[in-house]
């Protein structure tokens, strides 16, 4: 039997486990007709079928799940030695990865300096967005891994703890007035200006209410927290901001109110797809550590 190529493996391994063909492609740099190609060419190696072709999709056959195995151990070990062989060169080729807005109006910038200074050959394409749509495409193979707020309560998607970021309630001086602690009543006269559902921060204003006993709060949502700042210092509302970045940039044009309980801090995680073997996670995964910080 003919010997199966790097790219026909790897063309394989990528086919198996993104969300479609599409998808693998993108992340090898071929066509979708190159992709298959090269599948249909390990098929004839193995002499095998590999994927079923006869839905919407194509899945793996139960001769493709049995051989998935042994080509993550080939492109593992594969790994390894380009790891040892570039160790002084750095990694090449592209990194897609994700973050939300706070990462983004905060540590961003450093972590992509760094990258760019270890790593001078790997092409970056940070992606923003919020942390439930992020998830998602780390889930398909669109991104090799991102940054979002909680663990992932996916199988297929692995987490690791990377820091924590800390909210304040604030509101504009002239909403109210001399009050500086939270209570009930204000939330019943004003608007909760927040990020909307599938961001981080709605678990914790979730596990505020239900800790208060508020059952009802009339929000408005914004998917900017600029944009949620600037209202709040306009008096639209009552909401809270991440607390250090807020004291960098704002000064004095908000004010902070004491609540019981207090917010908690929200975790980030770096979350990437189990079964990636490449030796940029790691890598990735530490320099995030290094330099994720919310301030």
């Amino acid at each position: 039997m003919a010997t199966p190529t790097l790219k026909q493996l790897d063309a394989f391994y990528w086919a198996a486990t993104c969300a479609n063909f599409s998808t693998a492609a993108q992340r090898l740099h071929l066509s979708v007709s190159s992709l298959s190609k090269r599948i249909n060419e390990l098929e004839q190696v193995v002499e095998r079928t590999l994927f079923d072709r006869s839905g919407h999709r194509a899945v793996l056959t139960d001769d493709g799940e049995a051989l998935l195995p042994a080509v993550v151990r080939v492109l593992e070990s594969v790994a390894a030695l380009q790891d040892s062989v570039a160790r002084d060169e750095g990694l090449s080729g592209r990194l897609r990865f994700g973050v939300g807005e706070l990462s983004a109006l905060t540590w961003l910038p450093r972590f992509v300096a760094a990258v760019q200074k270890q790593h001078p050959k790997l092409a970056l394409e940070p992606y923003v967005d919020v942390g439930a749509a992020l998830e998602e495409k780390v889930d398909a193979g669109e991104l090799d891994f991102a940054v979002i707020a909680g663990r992932s309560s996916r199988g297929s998607v692995l987490s690791q703890p990377v820091a924590e970021a800390r909210f304040a309630w604030m509101a504009a001086d002239a909403l109210v007035g001399s009050e500086r602690v939270l209570t009930p009543a204000l939330i019943a006269s004003h608007a909760l200006v927040l990020l909307p559902s599938g961001s981080g921060v709605t678990r914790i204003l979730d596990d505020w209410l239900l800790a208060c006993g508020i059952n009802h709060a009339r929000r408005i949502a914004c998917n900017n927290w600029s944009a949620v700042a600037g209202m709040l210092r306009e008096g639209v509302g009552i909401g809270f901001l991440p607390v250090d970045w807020a004291r960098a940039r704002l000064g004095g044009d908000l004010v902070e109110l004491a609540s019981e309980p207090p917010l908690a801090p929200l975790p980030y995680a770096f979350q990437w797809r189990r079964g990636d073997v490449r030796g940029l996670i790691p890598s990735m995964l530490s320099l995030v550590r290094q330099h994720a910080d919310f301030r």
